[in-house]
C-alpha cells in the first residue's frame, strides 16, 4: 500500500519536472509569481549576494539550484500558496538565447 503510493508520486513527480535556466547561479530576468492570494517577487542577483529569501521560497530556489537570488513575498503567508506562487514564477523564466532565437524566427 505504501510502497505503491510512493511510486506513484515519483512517477508523477518526474512528469511534472521543470527546466529552471540559471546563469551563473541565478535566474535570468526579473519576474513575478502568483498563486492564490500570494505573490513573489524574483530578481536576480549579483555574485556573492546569497539567497535573500523567506523560508517556503529560500527551499524552492536552493532546491532549483540558483546560489545568489533576491525575493519578495507578498500576501498572507501560506506556506502553500507561496511555494506555488515561487514555482509559478519560476516556470514564467525564459532562456535570453531562446527568446532571441524565437524571436528571429518570427521577424526573419
Amino acid at each position: 500500500e505504501v510502497p505503491v503510493a510512493i511510486s506513484k508520486a515519483v512517477e508523477h513527480a518526474k512528469k511534472h519536472l521543470v527546466r529552471i535556466p540559471l546563469r551563473e547561479g541565478t535566474i535570468p530576468h526579473e519576474v513575478h509569481g502568483r498563486f492564490g492570494g500570494e505573490h513573489v517577487l524574483l530578481k536576480p542577483a549579483s555574485e556573492g549576494t546569497g539567497i535573500i529569501a523567506g523560508g517556503a521560497v529560500r527551499a524552492v530556489v536552493e532546491m532549483a539550484g540558483a546560489r545568489n537570488i533576491i525575493a519578495k513575498t507578498l500576501g498572507r503567508g501560506n506556506p502553500f500558496n507561496t511555494v506555488r506562487a515561487t514555482l509559478d514564477g519560476l516556470c514564467q523564466l525564459r532562456d535570453p538565447d531562446e527568446v532571441a532565437r524565437i524571436r528571429r524566427e518570427q521577424v526573419g
